[in-house]
């Protein structure tokens, strides 16, 4: 995959299921930034794909 389609599909993601998740939202504001940010990489199934796509930009 190009790296131009790769960012796109990114910025898809977080727009359509991050932006305004409440999951994130709860974790923030019962357990800070920091625990709310590992529940999305290590936890949201949304979180380990845009994690895969970082990887392969790198």
């Amino acid at each position: 995959m190009e790296r131009k389609q790769l960012l796109q599909e990114v910025n898809e993601l977080l727009s359509t299921y991050c932006d305004g998740c409440f999951l994130k939202t709860y974790f923030r504001k019962e357990y800070g930034k920091k625990n709310a940010h590992q529940f999305c990489i290590r936890k949201c199934s949304v979180g380990e794909k845009l994690k895969k796509y970082g990887e392969r930009l790198s």
